[in-house]
């Protein structure tokens, strides 16, 4: 049985080295740049979701009602009104050290859009996992009939919610970031609260979990076998929520929020979007919910003159391989013989979505992989250049403006937007991040 099973596994690998070449570059631990060939293509076999942007200001508005709870159980927000949202920066002297980095001019504006700084829980995945935690509160309560119409949602932040949410548990797989924006979330509405961790996530990820009464079972398999169990537990107890990072819609619509947002930055700047002035926007991607929300969100408002890039670890093109394959969640990096090691932990996932890439696979407008080396550098660079703290996975998507120059010869000249998302890093402990700058500045 185990000879069958290997025989199959290289009779996969050698049919997609076969039909496609740039996949042996992946499988060598090669850094790619790969224009998705799909893009802007018509999608007939899987059409468009009908209802679209109204389906993101219903999500918008839902966090809008929940501000006053935000406001009230999180102080760190009361400046926005509880508002979970992270600045624009324009950064001028990171797109200098880029066009010396990778040789090239940068014709366009470069902006870091700081996720990392995000309230909360300080990464993206405050965006869609504390908007999935939030919806299933509101569902509950209103089935339940707890909210008082008279009030407004700080009403969330009292002991008569507390008991009742204390009789359901949420659950969630993860590799660090995702958890923590559950957990917090789900702890601070009195949820019991379950992240299954895989082995790629920090210590101090869990640490911080265990000291918000949140309960942590650890994994020595990686990503997929996390999500896995966790499923698996919800599924036995009626009063349990999972929540999905790879096929979830609430999930995908709390990211998709960002565009909306992004939109009122934008314009507040004056910077324009549209045909003569495309938007590139580089994201970092590990299974890809976040980086989907955000891309589709951004296609519904901007429309064909938004370009999202998304940027994988060499280790852990999951993506890049499913979309490239057009397997989508039938191929794993396994597959083509790479680890799945790297040390952007919350990119560590070797196989995708298998929502987001068959719904983006024709939004999507290129990929590049980076190095874990490379992911050090950057970020000892993006501190010592704009002052800014980051966790090695929000440094992979730096380079994508430059990627964009190298690679794309087409929009050279073009008046273009480029905005890195900066994913995570204001939570991450000092002497934690001092390591991997010293480890970056070492190289």
């Amino acid at each position: 049985m185990e000879k069958y099973k290997i025989k199959e596994e290289n009779v996969i690998k050698n049919q997609i080295f076969k039909h496609h070449p740039m996949v042996a570059q992946m499988a060598e631990h090669e850094p790619i740049f790969w224009k998705n060939t799909n893009y802007g293509a018509s999608d007939s076999e899987n059409g468009e979701w009908t209802s679209g942007k109204r389906d993101i200001e219903e999500a918008a508005d839902r966090l809008t009602r929940f501000a006053p709870f935000i406001k009230t159980a999180f102080p760190e927000t009361r400046e926005q009104d509880g508002i979970i949202e992270s600045p624009l920066i324009e950064v001028e002297k990171m797109k200098r050290h880029l066009d010396d980095k990778y040789g090239v001019n940068i014709t366009g504006s470069v902006y870091i859009k700081a996720d990392n700084d995000l309230p909360v829980s300080g990464s993206v995945k405050a965006r869609g996992g504390i908007y999935e935690v939030l919806k299933h509160a509101e569902d509950l309560a209103m089935t339940y009939d707890m909210i008082d119409p008279d009030k407004d949602y700080s009403q969330f932040h009292s002991e008569r919610f507390r008991r009742f949410f204390g009789g359901h548990t949420i659950v969630c797989g993860s590799t660090g970031n995702l958890g923590l924006s559950i957990g917090i979330i789900s702890a601070a509405l009195g949820f019991k609260v379950t992240i299954h961790m895989s082995s790629d996530a920090k210590q101090w990820k869990k640490d911080l979990l265990r000291e918000r009464g949140v309960k942590v079972v650890e994994h020595e398999d990686d990503y997929s076998n996390a999500v896995a169990a966790g499923r698996e537990v919800a599924s036995q107890d009626a009063s349990s929520y999972f929540v999905d990072d790879e096929d979830s819609v609430p999930l995908f619509l709390g990211y998709a929020v960002a565009a909306l947002r992004l939109q009122k930055q934008l314009s507040s700047r004056g910077i324009e979007v549209n045909d003569d002035h495309p938007l590139y926007v580089h994201l970092p991607c590990g299974v890809g919910s976040a980086p989907g929300g955000i891309s589709f969100g951004l296609k519904q408002v901007f429309g064909d003159a938004v370009h999202p890039v998304f940027a994988e670890p060499v280790n852990s093109p999951c993506m890049l391989l499913g979309i490239m394959t057009g397997l989508h969640d039938e191929v794993s990096v396994n597959d083509i013989g790479l680890d799945n090691q790297t040390i952007a932990d919350g990119l560590a996932v070797g196989r995708p979505s298998k929502f987001v890439g068959k719904m983006l696979k024709t939004h999507i407008h290129s990929f590049f992989t980076v190095e874990d080396n490379e992911m050090y550098r950057l970020l000892a660079c993006v501190y010592d250049v704009e002052g800014m703290k980051i966790e090695p996975s929000a440094a992979t998507a730096f380079p994508g403006p430059a990627k964009i120059h190298q690679y794309n010869e087409g929009h050279k000249h073009c008046d273009a937007t480029h905005i890195i998302w900066s994913t995570g890093g204001s939570m991450v402990p000092d002497a934690e991040w001092q390591s991997d700058y010293d480890l970056g500045i070492r190289m």
